[in-house]
């Protein structure tokens, strides 16, 4: 999976404001401007009233160091407006202990940022480990399918939403699976990983793509009898590669076909879709699986519904087939960020989960 910092995207870069440590700039302001001030006070003989500029140095500290830093640069303050050589103003007694009050009390606030950022690196942590338990990277080969993805949550700051996707291997092959569960953001997290507990069981026990199809619907069907007026459900696409040769089936449930991407030409797979996933249909009116020949180099292409109905000012839809006939020379793992950034240019303000799943069938080495 391609990670939420990884530069090449910058959607999901925290901002120092947002708890990333502070900029340079923010760290060298204190000391510029206190250097800046002494300088500017040795320059003339004659008195410069700018003494003032150095009650901001404290508070400035505050954002970039720690205590034992601001009570330096605190105290490196006060020193350089009692210096006479420094000619800066000549403070009285009271804004002496003004200036030092100020002093003090910023290095008690940066003893409290300092302990409330441990315990916020200390939280980001756990929630982090614990989504990406739910929704792990996917590695870059799972047998003999090739895989790249990328997913960005709608909901800032968070790495797991409403959509999900997996690549397992299991006795009867490769399954994967990409989908959309009802809601995006935390709200949808206890859905995603109860879907995808019941997909990582189903490639181990079940036969075919419908089998998983209904288990995955009974999995949905008993959480919603849990909670009152729940209703979940979420809609998907299965794949079954054989074990053997160059075929996939592919089931879609209530979910937006794949695209494949067979050298420069790019197609919508034609199925025949079944009903999303905890309708409770998925045994009365199941869809059917069909089944595709792929070639040496053919790419299938999964997204979900935050690439496929993302709009740009004027409302028009992200035309993705037609973008994506000029990515056909991207590779593998370059052409989901190559994806991501076009979508961003298309439309800058995306509002919901974005997940993109691409496979190829690759038998000239062991998986």
């Amino acid at each position: 999976m391609v990670k939420a910092t990884k530069a090449a995207t910058g959607a999901y870069r925290r901002s120092w404001l947002r708890g990333a440590p502070p900029p340079r700039w923010v760290r060298v302001l204190p000391v510029l401007l206190l250097v800046g001030v002494g300088a500017a006070s040795l320059t003339d003989s004659v008195p410069v009233d700018i003494g003032f500029l150095l009650g901001a140095v404290p508070p400035l500290a505050v954002l970039a160091y720690g205590p034992l830093a601001t009570a330096f640069l605190g105290a490196a303050t006060i020193g350089l407006l009692t210096i006479p050589v420094f000619h800066l103003d000549q403070p009285g007694n009271t804004d002496l202990f003004t200036l030092g009050f100020v002093a003090t009390l910023s290095v008690f606030v940066s003893f409290v940022r300092g302990r409330r950022d441990e315990q916020l690196d200390l939280e980001r942590t756990v929630a982090e480990t614990a989504q990406r338990a739910i929704v792990p990277d996917v590695r870059r080969r799972v047998g003999p399918v090739r895989c790249a993805s990328l997913y960005r949550a709608a909901e800032r700051g968070t790495l797991v939403g409403g959509d999900f996707f997996d690549v397992r291997s299991g006795p009867r092959g490769v399954r994967a699976v990409l989908g959309d569960v009802q809601g995006h953001g935390l709200s949808a997290v206890a859905t995603v990983a109860s879907v995808l507990g019941a997909f990582r069981e189903a490639v181990l026990d079940d036969v075919d793509a419908e089998a998983i199809a209904a288990r995955l619907d009974r999995r949905l069907v008993v959480d919603s009898e849990r909670t009152e007026h729940a209703e979940l459900f979420a809609t998907a696409v299965l794949l079954d590669f054989a074990p053997q040769g160059r075929e996939v089936r592919v089931l879609a449930c209530g979910h937006p076909s794949p695209i494949l991407l067979r050298g420069e030409a790019v197609s919508t797979l034609e199925l025949d879709p079944g009903p999303p996933l905890g309708m409770g249909l998925a045994d009365v009116t199941p869809g059917t699986a069909a089944t595709v020949a792929l070639l040496p180099g053919d790419r299938l292409l999964l997204a979900s519904d935050g690439v496929l109905e993302t709009r740009d000012a004027s409302g028009a839809f992200y035309p993705f087939v037609e973008r994506l006939t000029r990515m056909t020379g991207v590779g593998l793992e370059q052409l989901p960020d190559e994806i991501w950034a076009d979508l961003s240019r298309f439309a800058p303000k995306i509002q919901d989960d974005v997940t993109l799943l691409i496979l190829t069938l690759d038998t000239s080495a062991p998986g």
